[in-house]
Protein backbone atom coordinates (compact mmCIF):
# COMPACT_ATOMS: atom_id res chain seq x y z
CA UNK A 1 0.00 0.00 0.00
CA UNK A 2 1.47 3.18 -0.79
CA UNK A 3 1.90 4.90 2.59
CA UNK A 4 3.50 8.85 2.41
CA UNK A 5 4.97 10.51 5.51
CA UNK A 6 4.80 14.67 5.49
CA UNK A 7 7.49 16.54 7.11
CA UNK A 8 7.58 19.97 6.86
CA UNK A 9 9.79 21.12 9.41
CA UNK A 10 12.80 18.20 9.29
CA UNK A 11 15.59 19.27 11.07
CA UNK A 12 19.69 17.88 11.83
CA UNK A 13 19.59 16.18 15.06
CA UNK A 14 22.48 16.99 17.26
CA UNK A 15 22.62 15.37 20.14
CA UNK A 16 25.68 16.24 23.05
CA UNK A 17 26.20 13.52 25.96
CA UNK A 18 27.70 15.81 28.74
CA UNK A 19 28.39 15.44 32.32
CA UNK A 20 26.87 18.42 33.18
CA UNK A 21 25.62 21.68 32.80
CA UNK A 22 27.80 24.47 34.03
CA UNK A 23 26.50 28.15 33.93
CA UNK A 24 28.72 30.42 32.25
CA UNK A 25 31.23 27.63 31.29
CA UNK A 26 32.30 25.47 28.47
CA UNK A 27 31.09 21.98 29.24
CA UNK A 28 33.44 19.33 26.85
CA UNK A 29 30.85 16.46 25.35
CA UNK A 30 31.72 12.95 26.00
CA UNK A 31 29.98 12.30 22.88
CA UNK A 32 28.32 13.83 19.74
CA UNK A 33 25.68 12.15 17.26
CA UNK A 34 24.43 13.82 14.01
CA UNK A 35 20.71 12.37 12.58
CA UNK A 36 17.82 13.15 10.09
CA UNK A 37 15.39 14.99 12.71
CA UNK A 38 11.86 15.73 12.53
CA UNK A 39 8.97 13.73 13.26
CA UNK A 40 7.85 12.48 10.13
CA UNK A 41 11.25 11.79 9.15
CA UNK A 42 11.42 9.71 12.10
CA UNK A 43 8.43 7.87 11.33
CA UNK A 44 9.23 7.05 8.10
CA UNK A 45 12.45 5.61 9.11
CA UNK A 46 10.94 3.68 11.41
CA UNK A 47 8.37 2.10 8.82
CA UNK A 48 11.79 0.87 7.17
CA UNK A 49 12.87 -1.32 9.90
CA UNK A 50 9.21 -2.56 10.01
CA UNK A 51 9.39 -3.65 6.82
CA UNK A 52 6.96 -0.90 5.27
CA UNK A 53 7.15 0.93 2.32
CA UNK A 54 6.62 4.34 2.46
CA UNK A 55 7.13 7.43 0.24
CA UNK A 56 8.51 10.55 2.42
CA UNK A 57 7.36 13.99 1.53
CA UNK A 58 10.10 16.02 3.05
CA UNK A 59 11.02 20.16 2.86
CA UNK A 60 14.27 20.75 2.69
CA UNK A 61 16.90 24.20 2.47
CA UNK A 62 19.93 25.00 2.14
CA UNK A 63 23.23 24.17 3.04
CA UNK A 64 22.00 21.93 6.39
CA UNK A 65 19.08 20.86 3.81
CA UNK A 66 22.05 19.00 1.43
CA UNK A 67 23.64 17.59 4.90
CA UNK A 68 19.87 16.17 5.92
CA UNK A 69 19.73 14.71 2.29
CA UNK A 70 23.25 12.76 2.65
CA UNK A 71 22.19 12.12 6.21
CA UNK A 72 18.81 10.44 4.90
CA UNK A 73 20.01 8.58 2.15
CA UNK A 74 20.17 5.02 3.90
CA UNK A 75 17.17 5.59 6.07
CA UNK A 76 14.55 6.20 4.01
CA UNK A 77 13.23 4.07 0.98
CA UNK A 78 11.59 7.03 -1.37
CA UNK A 79 12.20 10.04 -0.05
CA UNK A 80 10.76 13.24 -1.81
CA UNK A 81 12.22 16.38 -1.51
CA UNK A 82 10.95 19.62 -1.79
CA UNK A 83 13.06 22.90 -1.98
CA UNK A 84 12.48 26.07 -0.43
CA UNK A 85 14.54 29.26 0.66
CA UNK A 86 16.07 29.52 3.54
CA UNK A 87 17.86 27.09 5.51
CA UNK A 88 17.20 23.86 7.44
CA UNK A 89 16.67 23.99 10.98
CA UNK A 90 19.20 22.42 13.48
CA UNK A 91 18.31 20.77 16.86
CA UNK A 92 20.18 20.14 20.03
CA UNK A 93 19.77 17.63 22.43
CA UNK A 94 21.64 17.64 25.85
CA UNK A 95 22.14 14.86 27.66
CA UNK A 96 23.07 15.52 31.27
CA UNK A 97 24.56 11.80 32.27
CA UNK A 98 25.06 12.53 35.86
CA UNK A 99 21.43 13.22 36.55
CA UNK A 100 19.55 11.77 34.06
CA UNK A 101 18.04 14.97 32.94
CA UNK A 102 17.30 15.56 28.84
CA UNK A 103 17.53 19.23 27.36
CA UNK A 104 16.35 19.76 23.51
CA UNK A 105 16.79 23.21 21.69
CA UNK A 106 14.52 23.17 18.13
CA UNK A 107 15.12 25.80 15.77
CA UNK A 108 12.59 27.64 13.57
CA UNK A 109 12.87 26.36 10.11
CA UNK A 110 12.34 28.11 6.37
CA UNK A 111 9.78 29.86 5.35
CA UNK A 112 6.95 28.03 3.32
CA UNK A 113 4.65 29.77 1.27
CA UNK A 114 1.38 28.90 0.64
CA UNK A 115 1.63 27.94 -3.19
CA UNK A 116 4.60 25.95 -2.16
CA UNK A 117 2.47 24.53 0.46
CA UNK A 118 -0.50 23.48 -1.82
CA UNK A 119 1.82 21.96 -4.41
CA UNK A 120 3.07 19.35 -2.05
CA UNK A 121 -0.04 19.05 -1.03
CA UNK A 122 -1.07 17.84 -4.71
CA UNK A 123 1.44 15.65 -4.81
CA UNK A 124 1.29 13.79 -1.21
CA UNK A 125 -2.69 13.57 -1.34
CA UNK A 126 -2.30 12.14 -4.78
CA UNK A 127 0.93 9.42 -3.46
CA UNK A 128 -1.63 8.44 -0.69
CA UNK A 129 -4.24 7.38 -2.62
CA UNK A 130 -6.76 5.11 -0.48
CA UNK A 131 -3.69 4.26 1.43
CA UNK A 132 -2.25 5.63 5.01
CA UNK A 133 -0.85 9.63 4.91
CA UNK A 134 1.15 10.33 8.49
CA UNK A 135 0.74 13.84 9.18
CA UNK A 136 2.86 14.96 11.94
CA UNK A 137 5.10 17.78 13.65
CA UNK A 138 5.39 21.24 13.70
CA UNK A 139 5.15 23.27 10.89
CA UNK A 140 7.52 26.11 9.38
CA UNK A 141 6.85 29.84 9.65
CA UNK A 142 4.53 30.90 7.29
CA UNK A 143 2.14 27.65 7.28
CA UNK A 144 -1.38 28.59 9.25
CA UNK A 145 -2.18 26.09 12.43
CA UNK A 146 -5.24 24.45 10.50
CA UNK A 147 -2.74 23.20 7.50
CA UNK A 148 -3.28 19.41 9.14
CA UNK A 149 -6.68 19.88 9.22
CA UNK A 150 -6.52 20.70 5.28
CA UNK A 151 -4.34 17.93 4.29
CA UNK A 152 -6.61 15.48 6.64
CA UNK A 153 -10.22 16.67 4.61
CA UNK A 154 -8.00 16.06 1.46
CA UNK A 155 -6.72 12.37 2.10
CA UNK A 156 -10.00 11.19 3.03
CA UNK A 157 -11.64 13.00 0.29
CA UNK A 158 -9.35 11.10 -1.99
CA UNK A 159 -10.65 8.11 0.03
CA UNK A 160 -7.14 7.64 2.22
CA UNK A 161 -6.94 7.17 5.75
CA UNK A 162 -5.23 10.01 7.40
CA UNK A 163 -2.83 9.66 10.51
CA UNK A 164 -2.08 12.49 13.04
CA UNK A 165 0.57 13.43 15.44
CA UNK A 166 0.96 17.11 16.82
CA UNK A 167 0.16 19.40 19.14
CA UNK A 168 -1.78 22.58 20.05
CA UNK A 169 -3.70 24.43 17.43
CA UNK A 170 -2.95 21.87 14.73
CA UNK A 171 -3.84 18.97 16.72
CA UNK A 172 -7.47 20.63 17.95
CA UNK A 173 -7.87 22.10 14.18
CA UNK A 174 -6.77 18.57 13.02
CA UNK A 175 -8.72 16.38 15.13
CA UNK A 176 -12.08 18.89 13.84
CA UNK A 177 -11.49 17.10 10.49
CA UNK A 178 -11.80 13.45 11.97
CA UNK A 179 -8.75 11.76 10.98
CA UNK A 180 -8.57 8.00 10.75
CA UNK A 181 -6.19 7.99 13.56
CA UNK A 182 -4.84 10.65 16.52
CA UNK A 183 -1.76 9.42 18.86
CA UNK A 184 -1.33 12.47 21.85
CA UNK A 185 1.14 12.07 24.46
CA UNK A 186 -0.77 12.73 27.35
CA UNK A 187 1.00 16.44 28.24
CA UNK A 188 -0.73 16.74 24.68
CA UNK A 189 -4.35 15.79 25.15
CA UNK A 190 -4.27 17.81 28.93
CA UNK A 191 -3.14 21.10 27.22
CA UNK A 192 -6.02 20.12 24.31
CA UNK A 193 -8.66 19.89 26.92
CA UNK A 194 -7.42 22.63 29.70
CA UNK A 195 -6.89 20.18 32.86
CA UNK A 196 -4.70 17.47 33.86
CA UNK A 197 -5.24 13.76 33.69
CA UNK A 198 -3.82 12.07 36.23
CA UNK A 199 -4.58 8.63 35.97
CA UNK A 200 -5.94 6.11 33.23
CA UNK A 201 -9.96 6.59 33.52
CA UNK A 202 -9.22 10.52 32.99
CA UNK A 203 -7.11 9.74 30.43
CA UNK A 204 -9.93 6.94 28.77
CA UNK A 205 -12.87 9.64 29.08
CA UNK A 206 -10.77 12.19 27.03
CA UNK A 207 -9.59 9.80 24.41
CA UNK A 208 -12.97 8.46 24.11
CA UNK A 209 -14.90 12.06 23.66
CA UNK A 210 -12.09 12.99 21.16
CA UNK A 211 -14.20 10.27 18.86
CA UNK A 212 -16.99 12.00 18.82
CA UNK A 213 -15.27 14.18 16.09
CA UNK A 214 -15.53 11.40 13.44
CA UNK A 215 -11.82 10.23 14.46
CA UNK A 216 -11.79 6.33 14.14
CA UNK A 217 -9.04 5.53 16.96
CA UNK A 218 -7.16 7.57 19.60
CA UNK A 219 -4.05 6.28 20.88
CA UNK A 220 -2.54 7.79 23.48
CA UNK A 221 0.99 7.65 24.54
CA UNK A 222 2.18 7.50 28.52
CA UNK A 223 5.49 6.95 28.75
CA UNK A 224 7.06 4.15 30.54
CA UNK A 225 2.91 3.28 31.16
CA UNK A 226 3.04 2.17 27.70
CA UNK A 227 -0.11 3.54 25.30
CA UNK A 228 -3.75 3.29 25.44
CA UNK A 229 -6.13 2.64 22.46
CA UNK A 230 -9.58 3.53 21.53
CA UNK A 231 -11.86 3.05 18.92
CA UNK A 232 -15.56 3.36 18.76
CA UNK A 233 -16.53 -0.08 20.74
CA UNK A 234 -12.87 -1.22 22.42
CA UNK A 235 -10.47 0.12 24.51
CA UNK A 236 -7.24 -1.51 24.61
CA UNK A 237 -3.96 -0.63 27.51
CA UNK A 238 -0.18 -1.82 26.91
CA UNK A 239 2.29 -1.82 29.29
CA UNK A 240 5.93 -1.00 28.48
CA UNK A 241 8.34 -3.01 28.95
CA UNK A 242 10.92 -2.09 31.18
CA UNK A 243 14.32 -0.74 29.29
CA UNK A 244 17.30 1.25 30.21
CA UNK A 245 15.97 4.38 29.20
CA UNK A 246 18.83 6.64 27.00
CA UNK A 247 16.75 9.05 25.20
CA UNK A 248 13.03 9.81 24.90
CA UNK A 249 13.93 11.37 21.22
CA UNK A 250 11.67 9.30 18.44
CA UNK A 251 9.89 7.44 20.52
CA UNK A 252 6.55 8.87 19.70
CA UNK A 253 7.19 8.71 16.23
CA UNK A 254 8.11 4.72 16.61
CA UNK A 255 4.88 4.27 18.32
CA UNK A 256 2.99 5.97 15.17
CA UNK A 257 5.20 4.04 13.10
CA UNK A 258 4.19 0.76 14.46
CA UNK A 259 0.77 1.92 14.38
CA UNK A 260 0.51 2.41 10.72
CA UNK A 261 2.33 -0.74 10.01
CA UNK A 262 -0.09 -2.53 11.89
CA UNK A 263 -2.65 -1.30 10.37
CA UNK A 264 -1.15 -1.94 6.83
CA UNK A 265 -0.17 -5.60 7.69
CA UNK A 266 -3.98 -5.74 8.91
CA UNK A 267 -3.05 -7.01 12.59
CA UNK A 268 -6.18 -7.55 15.27
CA UNK A 269 -5.92 -4.09 17.18
CA UNK A 270 -4.19 -5.67 20.12
CA UNK A 271 -1.41 -6.45 18.41
CA UNK A 272 -1.50 -3.35 16.42
CA UNK A 273 -0.69 -1.81 19.97
CA UNK A 274 1.59 -4.07 20.68
CA UNK A 275 3.86 -3.68 18.30
CA UNK A 276 3.46 0.11 18.24
CA UNK A 277 4.74 0.04 22.55
CA UNK A 278 7.29 -2.24 20.99
CA UNK A 279 9.25 0.25 18.38
CA UNK A 280 8.52 2.92 21.07
CA UNK A 281 10.25 1.29 24.21
CA UNK A 282 13.04 -0.13 22.13
CA UNK A 283 13.70 3.66 20.57
CA UNK A 284 14.34 5.18 24.03
CA UNK A 285 16.84 2.60 24.89
CA UNK A 286 18.91 3.51 21.95
CA UNK A 287 21.32 6.84 22.55
CA UNK A 288 20.32 10.37 20.58
CA UNK A 289 18.11 10.09 17.90
CA UNK A 290 18.62 6.68 17.32
CA UNK A 291 15.66 4.74 16.51
CA UNK A 292 15.13 1.03 17.90
CA UNK A 293 16.53 -2.13 16.11
CA UNK A 294 15.02 -4.79 13.78
CA UNK A 295 16.40 -7.16 15.79
CA UNK A 296 15.19 -5.70 18.89
CA UNK A 297 11.78 -6.18 18.61
CA UNK A 298 11.03 -10.00 18.94
CA UNK A 299 12.03 -9.56 22.41
CA UNK A 300 10.31 -6.31 23.08
CA UNK A 301 6.79 -7.82 21.71
CA UNK A 302 7.36 -10.90 24.09
CA UNK A 303 7.28 -8.48 26.74
CA UNK A 304 4.44 -5.82 26.10
CA UNK A 305 1.20 -7.16 28.27
CA UNK A 306 -1.91 -5.69 26.85
CA UNK A 307 -5.38 -5.68 28.10
CA UNK A 308 -8.60 -4.92 27.22
CA UNK A 309 -10.45 -2.00 29.19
Amino acid sequence: MPVATLTLNPAVDVTYEIGCLIRNQKVRARATRFDPGGNGVNVGRALKRLGIVASNFCVLAGETGLLLERLLERHLDNPVYVWVEGETRINATILEQETGVQYEVVGQGPCVSQAQLESLQERFVGQVKNSYGVVTGSVPPGVANDAYAVFVRRIHSQGGRAVLDAHGELLKKGIEAGPFLVKPNRYELEQLIGKALPDLPSVLAEARAILAYGVTYVCVSLGEEGALLVGQEVSFMATAPKVAVRSSVGAGDSLVAGLVAGFVQGLALPEILRMAVAASAGTVSQPGTELFLAEQLPTLLEQVQVREL
